[in-house]
């Protein structure tokens, strides 16, 4: 299975997310993808995975992965600051990869009906799903 993790920012989400997962999913092949270099590092000290950096890398990426995890930002463009760009959005939300996404309510953007629970309980709500599939 290959499994794109995808964030912006300092990288911390995609960071525990690619930690956790390269835990549990052994044998999944894991890409991580930052919007800026900074979080493309971060994602990288996390384990032994490959990864890249900037809007062509998503666009590449969305294309070949079967599974997309990371903040729900990733799918909005302009979101994060400005990091995601339309065209990242748009790469993702129209990937026929399975799409993971972690409820952040920031950026002007609120997410009703979420439970109240850290990123780390998040991220282990992710990697069950990936196990699922």
């Amino acid at each position: 299975m290959n499994i794109l993790v995808i964030d912006g920012q300092g990288g911390g989400v995609g960071r525990a997310l690619v930690e956790k997962i390269s835990t549990k999913c052994k044998s999944a092949s894991i890409v991580a993808v930052g919007t800026n270099s900074l979080a493309t590092v971060n994602m990288l000290k996390a384990g032994n995975i490959s990864g890249a950096t900037g809007e062509n890398a998503v666009v590449y990426n969305a294309k070949r992965a079967d599974v997309i995890v990371g903040p729900i930002g990733i799918v909005m463009a302009n979101a994060m600051l400005g990091e995601i760009t339309p065209k990242m959005a748009e790469a993702i939300s129209s990937s026929d990869a399975h799409i993971i996404l972690i409820p952040m309510n920031r950026c002007q953007t609120q997410i009703v009906g979420v439970q109240d629970k850290k990123v780390a309980e998040y991220v282990d709500d992710v990697v069950d799903e990936i196990l699922k599939l």
